[in-house]
């Protein structure tokens, strides 16, 4: 499938999304989500893709708010607008998704990359949701996200005021869990994701589904979810085939079954 705004590649269980910032000029626009929808559906059928990372072209946006313009089409009234979702498909994934952050993420460049799993940073970057200040707010995920990552404090302090923090100060808060040089953001974002794809790939998307599911639940019933996914592992192959790499202190061969 040909893309325009962004481009996607595969290398093994790795897939790679990139911002082509010379035709989306780093701004949300229909055929961005149009494209990175149909780019994580096509992700999702894939029962070889095991990690996603996202990232940028250039030096200064990983991705930067919305064109409001995109926001109102045929003739539609205000409150009558249509909402283009760039973290819904990414936070449907069953797979993990690394945010390699090559640049500012503002507005729903931040959302996005709420919506990942794993954030790494370049020095320089910049983080925000400024929304307040154009008299409106965040509706990408940024309101639910950004306090169950950071704290409510911090959290209330970065929306109601619409500031931007540093990569240094992100990393202190725990937005991000890595901050790197510009030359070191995709080596070690592929790195992680090598050692991601390396891992069990039922036991990585149970591990994923049991933390994102249990923020949602009681303390007990999100320990009976987990109990419940540590049991369902014990009947997979892969389960079977730890035991036996383990056994005989090799390398473990799993198949994703």
């Amino acid at each position: 499938m040909q893309h325009e705004a962004l481009s996607y590649k595969k290398a093994g269980p790795v897939a790679l999304v990139t911002f082509d910032h010379i035709s989306v000029g780093s701004v949300v626009d229909t055929r961005i989500t149009q494209e990175l929808n149909d780019i994580c559906a096509e992700i999702g059928r894939d029962s070889e893709a095991h990690v996603l990372v996202i990232t940028g072209s250039n030096e200064k946006a990983f991705l930067i708010g919305s064109d409001q313009s995109t926001f109102m089409s045929g003739g539609k009234g205000l409150g009558q607008v249509d909402l283009l979702s760039v973290a819904v498909p990414v936070a449907s994934l069953m797979i993990p998704v690394i945010a390699a952050i090559n640049g500012d993420a503002i507005g729903q460049g931040l959302e996005l990359a709420l919506a990942c799993d794993i954030r790494i940073a370049v020095e320089g970057a910049r983080f925000g949701l400024p929304q307040v200040a154009f008299g409106a707010v965040p509706w990408d995920g940024g309101t639910q996200r950004l306090p169950r990552l950071v704290g409510r404090g911090k959290a209330m302090e970065m929306l109601l005021t619409g500031q931007t923090v540093d990569a240094a100060e992100a990393y202190r808060i725990g937005l991000v869990s890595k901050v790197v040089r510009r030359e070191e953001l995709m080596p070690t974002a592929l790195d992680v994701a090598q050692s991601l794809a390396s891992r069990a790939p039922l036991a990585v998307k149970y591990g994923k589904e049991a933390v994102l599911k249990g923020m949602d639940l009681t303390l007990e019933q999100g320990l009976r979810l987990e109990a419940d996914l540590y049991f369902l592992l014990q009947t997979t192959q892969d389960r079977t085939e730890g035991i036996k790499a383990f056994l005989k202190k090799r390398h473990p061969e799993f198949k994703g079954a």
